[in-house]
């Protein structure tokens, strides 16, 4: 039951997302979410008090196409290109898919929020996932011991969400995903094992 649950907020949040990258946030109403979703309003609003609370549910496509990504990792060119692949791929998605509009006044509700941080939910599979490869990272001696694998993955979450904070301030004027091309592996070679 809860697989078929996930599924159908999942459907939502990618429909909801689709439109407002396609004809903007104001302009999509929630019948042609339900409708591209193929779902009914009642789940809509089982999930969603409103069409604005989807904002908030940006975090959920980031960990859903984290899920995507998993089983395309491949650890053989190491742990530190395993995670220079999810930012990549992240931020292509985000890029072509994300109004920048809504990426800014996500990050604008993170910051106001006095309860829930989506981007810092250390349940997310975003978490999950990193913290995995920096901890098969440190056992293989690819990636230093000298922090703690939470603590790393803190690190690059943050150099992440500066690159998107940066993207968002300079109104998406250059390529978010080239940009961090040349950043994140000046990040990552910071991470290695000494020796």
């Amino acid at each position: 039951m809860k697989k078929s649950s996930n599924n159908t907020k999942s459907r939502i949040v990618s429909a909801a997302w689709k439109l407002f990258y396609e004809q903007g946030f104001d302009k999509t109403t929630v019948d042609e979410i339900v409708e591209l979703s193929a779902t009914s309003k009642g789940s809509f609003y089982h999930y969603f008090d409103s069409k604005e609370a989807l904002l908030g549910s940006l975090s959920y496509l980031f960990d859903e196409k984290y899920i995507e990504l998993e089983p395309t990792l491949d650890y053989s060119k190491g742990y530190l290109s395993a995670l220079f692949y999810l930012t990549k791929e992240l931020f292509l998605m985000i890029e072509n898919n994300i109004d920048i509009e809504l990426l800014s006044r996500f990050y604008a509700q993170q910051l106001s929020r006095k309860g829930e941080r989506e981007l810092i939910d250390h349940a997310r599979q975003y978490y999950k996932l990193t913290k995995k490869i920096v901890g098969l990272g440190q056992e293989n001696g690819e990636i230093t011991k000298e922090k703690s694998s939470a603590e790393i993955v803190r690190l690059y979450a943050l150099c992440e969400r500066a690159l998107l904070y940066d993207w968002c301030l300079h109104g998406g004027e250059y390529s978010l995903s080239e940009y961090s091309q040349t950043v994140m592996p000046l990040f990552l070679s910071g991470l290695k094992a000494e020796g």
